[in-house]
């Protein structure tokens, strides 16, 4: 899948599944955007949610300067209904706000699927205030218990695809080499499992339709969903393990 197939694929996903991934981290035994809110307090000038979606960060940081930004006006129409604001519809990889203009970015569980990532980055880069943070959350690949790698071996296996197609793999575990690389200073970098709920048939569908599966066929989600529903009873765990990026962007040299 080419980048722009990606592209289409993303903003059809999101304008069809509004509010998934915040759905799906309330299944949690705790909230992982509450863990990455956590890192951005407290905020040293405005704090811009980029690819924000249902914006679930926003009333975790009701004091700050905040504005969203996501390309999905599905997504937006959710976090605007839920009073969640102020809001901007853009594109990850050409913002529209002034250079040097944000203190915090802050990057949940986007940095793995925004295309062209090289020119996010520069985009990230170019909004920052000099010395200002960046912190990401994103999927951990690393981590896993066996018991962990057996209860996704049981969700992909019906799937008959070993992982979700990320387009920048990079931007995971490696996530804190490739911020060093594009001129941030990485402050933390710490890996947590969560727990999800698989207690009903109704957590077993979310977390499928929760994936990123461009390639998988409708009657093999299907039959990963009457999979994982036969799994699911009360008490019933998946290891979700996921990442904290802290990074701050290094200061021009004089000269």
């Amino acid at each position: 899948m080419d980048e722009q197939q990606w592209r289409r694929y993303i903003a059809a996903y999101h304008g069809a599944r509004p509010g998934i991934t915040e759905r799906l981290f309330q299944q949690a035994d705790s909230d992982p955007h509450a863990w990455l809110a956590e890192s951005l307090l407290p905020a040293q000038g405005t704090v811009l949610d980029l690819a924000c979606g249902t914006a679930p960060t926003r009333p975790l940081l009701p004091d700050t300067d905040w504005i969203g930004v996501d390309s999905s006006e599905e997504e937006l129409a959710e976090a605007a209904m839920r009073q969640r604001g102020p809001l901007l519809r853009a594109s990850a990889d050409a913002l529209p706000i002034a250079s040097g203009s944000i203190g915090v970015v802050s990057a949940a569980m986007c940095l793995p699927v925004l295309t062209p990532l090289s020119r996010v980055l520069e985009e990230i880069r170019r909004v920052l205030q000099p010395g200002g943070t960046l912190a990401a959350l994103v999927p951990a690949q690393s981590g896993l218990s066996l018991t962990g790698l057996l209860g996704w071996g049981r969700v992909m296996l019906p799937l008959r695809t070993p992982h979700q197609p990320w387009p920048n793999p990079q931007a995971r575990d490696g996530l804190s080499a490739l911020l060093s690389e594009s001129g941030f200073r990485v402050r933390s970098d710490e890996r947590r499992i969560f727990a999800l709920r698989i207690e009903s048939h109704h957590a077993a569908a979310l977390l499928i339709d929760a994936l990123y599966l461009p390639h998988v066929t409708p009657d093999r989600t299907e039959a990963a969903q009457r999979s994982l529903a036969g799994w699911a009873r009360p008490g019933r765990r998946l290891q979700l393990p996921l990442r904290r990026v802290v990074a701050e962007l290094a200061a021009p040299r004089p000269t």
